[in-house]
């Protein structure tokens, strides 16, 4: 595993973390596999974990306290996220922030995540939605240092909604915030635009998340797939973006090169890029992590592969099935 330095936290964060939101609320997850998958990750290298009150309503943050007690000898860095108080993923330019995060619910949730997770203070607590017009409400300022001040938190971090990285561009400029967590992957280039430049000036850590664009990218897609009822992909793969997402996936399969798979390939595409910190792919099972961390070996895709790749930059943007 290779690390790279968190921003200005001055973290040494592994290239591959953990992205916890598949642990808990998804179908056809094996509780006991989950266990050895968290615990293999660790003995590899892993030593950041990311998870959220929303995933599971605190259950994907219980799994990772007991982790951490588990792994209480070891330095692991890890994040949550406070929900909207309106509970609607992403927020929209007209929600307010009194509606989303007023400083008693930023309060109350990170109590809640204190108490999950059971510790007495978090590495890394993140708006789970934002909206930039937010930046210089001084509610959510004041909540957040109040939560330093009683040593509840060390940083800060904001997850940016789907498909619109320069939604935070302003709050960034607030020098308030530590962390940013995007979408980034082969097919979403935009961050690369405006967002990491101004990440890269004022040495804010940049989580990359979605690395197989929800499972697009791990090639195994199919016009005829279908999800089990209840799974949360169900409502996103809808007929319109299932066939565009397999049709886009078909076109990297002849760029694969030799004893390499797409993943590695998606993996490996974002780590050419040093303003990215470390990537958070789900990974519910053992051969997940194991394939996953094997990409974190300081080798660089071919330079005339990586801008190959360049080329099949898909700019979106957000609709109703987005999420």
């Amino acid at each position: 595993m290779e690390y790279r330095k968190f921003g200005r936290t001055n973290w040494q964060v592994s290239e591959i973390g953990y992205g916890m939101w598949g642990l808990a609320g998804w179908k056809e997850t094996d509780d006991a596999e989950v266990g050895v998958a968290l615990d293999r990750a660790v003995e590899l290298g892993c030593n950041f974990f990311d998870t959220a009150w929303g995933y599971g309503t605190g259950v994907s943050e219980q799994i990772l306290g007991r982790l951490l007690r588990h792994h209480a000898s070891k330095r692991l860095h890890f994040a949550t996220k406070i929900p909207p108080k309106n509970f609607k993923w992403p927020s929209k330019a007209n929600y307010t922030l009194e509606e989303c995060f007023p400083a008693s619910h930023i309060v109350e949730y990170t109590e809640k995540s204190l108490k999950n997770l059971n510790v007495d203070c978090i590495d890394l607590q993140q708006f789970h939605v934002w909206e930039d017009s937010w930046a210089h409400n001084d509610e959510w300022k004041k909540a957040i240092e109040k939560l330093k001040a009683e040593g509840k938190i060390k940083h800060i971090g904001v997850s940016v909604n789907r498909w619109e990285p320069d939604n935070v561009l302003n709050t960034l400029k607030t020098g308030l915030i530590d962390s940013v967590q995007v979408i980034y992957n082969i097919f979403d280039q935009n961050p690369e635009d405006n967002l990491f430049p101004v990440c890269r000036e004022l040495n804010i850590g940049v989580i990359a998340r979605v690395p197989f664009d929800e499972g697009t990218l791990t090639g195994l897609l199919t016009k005829d797939t279908v999800f089990p009822e209840g799974d949360w992909r169900a409502t996103y793969f809808v007929p319109e973006n299932l066939n565009t997402s397999v049709d886009h996936a078909e076109a990297l399969k002849p760029l694969i090169p030799n004893r390499m798979t797409m993943p590695e390939m998606a993996l490996r595409f974002i780590l050419c890029n040093d303003d990215v910190h470390t990537i958070i792919p789900g990974m519910r099972k053992i051969r997940h992590v194991e394939a996953n961390i094997k990409s974190s070996d300081g080798k660089r895709l071919d330079s005339l592969l990586h801008q190959d790749l360049k080329v099949h930059r898909w700019d979106r943007t957000p609709t109703k099935w987005s999420q």
